[in-house]
C-alpha cells in the first residue's frame, strides 16, 4: 500500500476527529463571515500537483489557507440566492455516514440502501399530501428532476401513437407541443437534452400582473393544439412563488387527454404550512412532479426527488439491461429508473434530517422563512429608493430601485451589499430586479434586521 495512505488509515479516528473540529469552527462562525468574499487580486495561479502527496492532513491545511478565504457563506443565514438551503445538523450526519457507507443504492443485489430511499420517499410522499400511487426516485436536483419527468412524458406521448421513442426515437412523435406560463429554464434544457427541441416549448399568456397561467389561455392553447401535448405547471415560480391553478388545470386534462407535470422545486413545501397549503392544492394530481431537496428540505447538494404515477413508463425509458444487474420486475431497481448507474446514497442525509425534526421541525422552518420574507418585504415598502415589485406569497422578495432600475445599477447594489447579504438579479414583468429568497434553517429575524441595514446604509 502507498505509503501516504497507510499512514491515514493507520491515524484514521484522529484524523475524522480534527476534521470535525475543522468543520464545528467553520459552521460556528458561518454566520458571521463574509456571505461572499471579494475575489484575491490577482488570482493565484493553480497549485501544482503534488507528485508524492502530502498527507490528508496537509491537504485540509492547504485547503484552509488557500480556497476556503474564497468560499461563500452560502451555508449560512443571510445567503439567499437561488433559493439554497443549508444543512440542518442531522442532515450533515447523515451525508458524513452517506461518505464513510459509500453505497451504490441502484440494485437490489446489495439492497439494503435502495429500501432505505423507499423509506425516505414514503415520508416525503406524506409530506407533500401525494398519493400512493405516485412513486419516486431521488436524483442529483431540479433540472434532472424535471427531465425525467418529462423524459416519461415523451414516453406517454409515443404511448397514444403507439411507438416508443424510447425503442424508436423521437421521429415518429413529430411536432410535440410543451405548454406553460412561466417554465424554468431547466425545462427548456430538459427538451434540449430529451431530443424535443427547446422550440416545443410554448409560453401560454398569463393572468394580469401574475407569473400564474390563465386558465382560459390554456384552454385555448389546448384547443389549437394538433394532437397530444404536455403542460408544466408551476407550484412556485422563481420571481415571486406565483402558483398556477392545478385544480382547474387538471380539469382541463379530463377534457384535452394532456400529461401534467408539475415543477414544484421549491414550492411543494407551502404543504407543510396550514396557511399555505391551498397553495398547493391539486398537487397529488400530477402525473409527474419535480421536488428539490437541497432547497428548503435543507439537506446538502445535491438532492432531489422526482415523483411519477407512470413507473412502467419510466422504467421503459431508463432500464439498462446488463448480465450484472438485477432484473427489471415489477418494483424496478433504482438503476432502472433514473440517467444515473452510480447513484450515492442521496437519501441518508433526507432521512436523518426527516427522522430528527418530523414533520413539525420542518414545518417551523418553512413559517419562519416565510415570515422573515414577509419582514423583509414590508421593510422595503418604507425604504427610500427602492420598490416591491410583487406581493411576497411565500419565501421570495422581489424588488428594484424606485427610479432608473437598470441591470447595471442593480448589480451594483447586489455587489455592495454582498459581503452582509447575498442575492440575485432577475427581470421580472421587464423591469431589472433583485431578489432574496428564505430558505435556510439558521435565518431569524435578527438576519432580517442586518440585512435591512445593509440596504438602508448601501449607496445608490
Amino acid at each position: 500500500m502507498f505509503r501516504g495512505l497507510a499512514a491515514d488509515r493507520d491515524e484514521l479516528p484522529g484524523l475524522l476527529e480534527h476534521v470535525q473540529a475543522h468543520a464545528a469552527a467553520l459552521l460556528k462562525a458561518v454566520g458571521e463571515r463574509e456571505v461572499v468574499p471579494p475575489p484575491p487580486s490577482p488570482l493565484p495561479a493553480p497549485a501544482a500537483l503534488p507528485a508524492g502527496g502530502a498527507g490528508a492532513r496537509a491537504a485540509l491545511e492547504e485547503f484552509a489557507r488557500r480556497w476556503e478565504p474564497r468560499l461563500s457563506s452560502s451555508a449560512g443565514p443571510r445567503y439567499l440566492g437561488f433559493v439554497t438551503g443549508g444543512v440542518t445538523p442531522a442532515a450533515l450526519v447523515g451525508d458524513w455516514l452517506t461518505g464513510a457507507w459509500d453505497q451504490n443504492s441502484n440494485s437490489s443485489l446489495d439492497g439494503a440502501g435502495q429500501e432505505l430511499e423507499r423509506e425516505t420517499l414514503g415520508w416525503l410522499r406524506e409530506l407533500f399530501g401525494l398519493s400512493v400511487e405516485h412513486h419516486g426516485t431521488f436524483v442529483s436536483g431540479a433540472t434532472m428532476s424535471n427531465t425525467v419527468g418529462l423524459a416519461v412524458a415523451r414516453e406517454w406521448l409515443g404511448e397514444r401513437l403507439g411507438v416508443s421513442p424510447a425503442e424508436d426515437g423521437t421521429g415518429p412523435l413529430g411536432r410535440v407541443r410543451v405548454l406553460s406560463g412561466s417554465p424554468h429554464s431547466s425545462v427548456a434544457k430538459a427538451l434540449s437534452m430529451l431530443g424535443l427541441g427547446r422550440r416545443a416549448l410554448v409560453r401560454v399568456p398569463l393572468l394580469p400582473g401574475r407569473e400564474a397561467v390563465d386558465p382560459a389561455a390554456l384552454e385555448a392553447a389546448l384547443r389549437e393544439a394538433d394532437g397530444p401535448c404536455v403542460v408544466v405547471a408551476n407550484a412556485g415560480t422563481v420571481n415571486t412563488v406565483d402558483f398556477d391553478d392545478l385544480k382547474a388545470i387538471a380539469a382541463l386534462r379530463e377534457r384535452y387527454g394532456f400529461w401534467l407535470h408539475v415543477d414544484a422545486a421549491f414550492g411543494a413545501f407551502a404543504a407543510l404550512s396550514p396557511e399555505h397549503a391551498h397553495l398547493v392544492a391539486g398537487l397529488d394530481l400530477a402525473d409527474s412532479l419535480c421536488v428539490d431537496l437541497h432547497k428548503w428540505l435543507n439537506v446538502p447538494y445535491d438532492s432531489a426527488v422526482q415523483f411519477t404515477r407512470r413507473r412502467d413508463l419510466q422504467a421503459a425509458v431508463f432500464q439498462n439491461s446488463a448480465a450484472y444487474l438485477g432484473p427489471l420486475g415489477d418494483t424496478p431497481d433504482t438503476v432502472h429508473l433514473t440517467p444515473e448507474n452510480s447513484h450515492r446514497l442521496r437519501a441518508l442525509a433526507a432521512w436523518f434530517t426527516l427522522y430528527a425534526y418530523g414533520r413539525d421541525g420542518h414545518r417551523e422552518i418553512v413559517e419562519r422563512c416565510v415570515a422573515c420574507a414577509r419582514a423583509l418585504g414590508e421593510a422595503i415598502e418604507e425604504l427610500p429608493g427602492l420598490r416591491l415589485l410583487a406581493p411576497v406569497r411565500l419565501n421570495v422578495v422581489c424588488f428594484t430601485l424606485a427610479g432608473d432600475p437598470t441591470a447595471d445599477r442593480l448589480a451594483e447594489l447586489a455587489g455592495r451589499l454582498s459581503r452582509e447579504v447575498f442575492v440575485t438579479p432577475t427581470v421580472y414583468d421587464g423591469v431589472p430586479a433583485l431578489r432574496a429568497a428564505f430558505s435556510n434553517w439558521r435565518t431569524t429575524d435578527a438576519d432580517v434586521r442586518r440585512i435591512v441595514t445593509a440596504l438602508r446604509d448601501a449607496p445608490r
